[in-house]
């Protein structure tokens, strides 16, 4: 998958910040929709966390609240 880099960026400061915000939020909600996932499908803390490339107590922390 190619990786956007920052020549594409909209010339204008504000559309350009507006994108990073927008893309941020995108990434939460492909992330949440990913845990979520995994978490139905059974795969541990670790796995999850393995997989986001964060610890097992950053990805419990952050997500496992929306679990219960």
């Amino acid at each position: 998958m190619p990786v956007p880099t920052a020549a594409a960026t909209p010339p204008d400061p504000g559309d350009a910040l507006a994108a990073a915000v927008a893309l941020r939020r995108l990434a939460d909600d492909v992330e949440r929709a990913g845990v979520d996932r995994a978490v139905a499908a059974g795969w541990s803390w670790p796995q999850i966390a393995e997989a986001l490339g964060v610890t097992r107590q950053a990805a419990h922390k952050k997500h496992a609240r929306r679990q219960r």
